[in-house]
């Protein structure tokens, strides 16, 4: 048993299950995608607890009893999380692969680091694997997305 977007969930599977396919096929929440399978290029990522973890590298096991987010679960209704937003404002993806877990990685480094410098962010992104060559344009949209973040919390 485990929450997901907000939701209890519990699945009738082996406990050493992958998250990333139970998510895909059991739940048919596609927004996570299947990049490399060994949690190197972080199309995979989630949230677990707030930190964003690749969910190709957990087990059902590993999020017993944990709150789990993907990208499906961030927005509140119609308004989209401010880094979804920034993503659209800055034009920041161009196939889109990779940004589901683009955006969930920079919402575990937003978590973690309200007021990241473009080096923190570079860093904290570097892991997740963006082909088309939107770089600049996702770390600027992180940015935006914690001047945004702060706002909305003042």
């Amino acid at each position: 048993d485990f929450q997901l977007n907000g939701k209890p969930v519990r699945l009738a599977t082996d406990p050493s299950r992958r998250l990333l396919w139970a998510l895909r096929t059991d739940l048919a929440l596609t927004g996570t995608k299947f990049g490399c399978g060994i949690g190197l290029c972080g199309a995979c990522t989630v949230l677990v607890d707030k930190q964003a973890l690749r969910s190709c590298r957990l087990t059902l096991a590993d999020i017993q009893g944990k709150q789990v987010t993907t990208i499906e679960g961030l927005a509140q209704g119609n308004q989209l999380h401010p880094v979804q937003q920034a993503v659209v404002d800055h034009d920041a993806l161009q196939c889109g692969f990779c940004t589901p877990g683009m955006i969930l990685n920079a919402c575990g480094l937003l978590l973690a680091n309200a007021n990241p410098t473009e080096a923190d962010v570079i860093r904290e992104m570097d892991g997740n694997y963006c082909r088309c060559g939107a770089h600049s344009r996702i770390v600027n949209a992180i940015l935006s997305a914690a001047q945004a973040m702060k706002g909305a919390a003042q």
